[in-house]
């Protein structure tokens, strides 16, 4: 891919950069950006370090101050803080500021004037209490088209789904379609099965009852002598496993997944649980991103938080008319 950029875009609440990583494959100049977590942000800027970060709320950023500094843009990228529309928070009550943090993303525009404009969240935003206001408002200025994409459907190993609310200042945006001839990858393609990670044994005096029963449901579908994957969380329908032939299910920012496969002896069976280096692979990042900043726990949340770039690589293709190019070996940081 050269460098000869066309459009320049910025990501709001751009956490590691996923929506950066993929526009800027798409052949976006990616100018900026913006998040309040600062270890994110100094992920964010050892991968993208032509870009100007900014590590402050933005309620408190003032975009004509950006725009003086950045200059004109193109695209603004979006990933307006997600745990208060997620079904995952449970019962605990919403965070309204949390919520309506989307709305900075039509200050911006307001003054920045993108052409474009593509937001990111879990599809349950559409059950927000202010979202027909926020579209309507949106519709004020822009053509846009609401999309739930499966990020396996784009060649990432994992069935993550996603809202994308994708805006054009001139022209209704046309459906996104996965990319032709992209091949399906499975969860067993993004794992180290042996020797890299330490395994301990599945049946231990201190192992849980509850992991121990969703391992004896994946033994009663697929025998004793096929690796799988228990799951921790969802509910008990989905048995809390799954096989290794089929997309990972969605990563979240908690550590949820455990591999299990038989002991080498053919007695008894072994397990662990998924490292950050698969988890990044199983969100479409390349290896030679670098996350090497925080502790395991942090890398899991920062992946959780983050889109998948294959992802957002095709909406920007299509949402820009930039030819296709694809390097052979996948994606690159530039």
């Amino acid at each position: 891919m050269t460098n000869n950029y066309i459009f320049k875009g910025i990501d709001l609440f751009c956490g590691i950069g996923g929506s950066s990583l993929g526009a800027q494959d798409a052949g976006v100049q990616i100018l900026a950006g913006f998040d309040m977590w600062q270890l994110a942000g100094n992920v964010y800027k050892v991968n993208f370090p032509k870009a100007k970060f900014y590590p402050y709320r933005l309620q408190d950023i003032n975009p004509l101050s950006v725009k003086n500094e950045l200059g004109e843009i193109d695209l603004i990228l979006a990933s307006p803080e997600c745990t208060s529309h997620s079904v995952a928070r449970g019962n605990r009550e919403k965070d309204k500021e949390s919520l309506n943090l989307a709305y900075e993303v039509l200050r911006f525009a307001d003054v920045l004037n993108p052409r474009w404009i593509v937001i990111e969240n879990v599809t349950s935003m559409k059950r927000w209490d202010k979202y027909p206001d926020f579209l309507k408002r949106l519709g004020d200025k822009y053509k846009y088209l609401e999309q739930s994409l499966i990020a396996s459907d784009f060649g990432v190993p994992q069935s993550r789904r996603r809202l994308f609310i994708i805006c054009d200042r001139e022209q209704k945006p046309t459906p996104i379609t996965p990319p032709q001839n992209i091949t399906a990858r499975f969860a067993s393609q993004v794992l180290s099965m042996n020797g890299v990670y330490n395994f301990s044994p599945l049946e231990t005096k201190k192992r849980a009852r509850a992991t121990i029963e969703r391992a004896y449901r994946a033994f009663k579908v697929l025998g004793k002598k096929e690796p799988f994957l228990l799951v921790y969380y969802g509910s008990d329908a989905a048995g809390g496993w799954q096989p290794l032939n089929v997309p990972l299910r969605t990563i979240t920012t908690i550590d949820r997944f455990a591999l299990v496969k038989p002991k080498g002896t053919g007695k008894g069976h072994l397990m662990r649980m998924l490292q950050p280096p698969e988890l990044q692979a199983a969100m479409g990042f390349p290896e030679e991103f670098n996350l090497t900043e925080g502790t395991r726990r942090d890398k899991i949340h920062m992946l959780g938080n983050a889109v998948c770039p294959p992802v957002m690589k095709a909406i920007i293709h299509s949402l820009t008319g930039l030819p296709e190019e694809v390097p052979e070996d996948g994606l690159k940081i530039i």
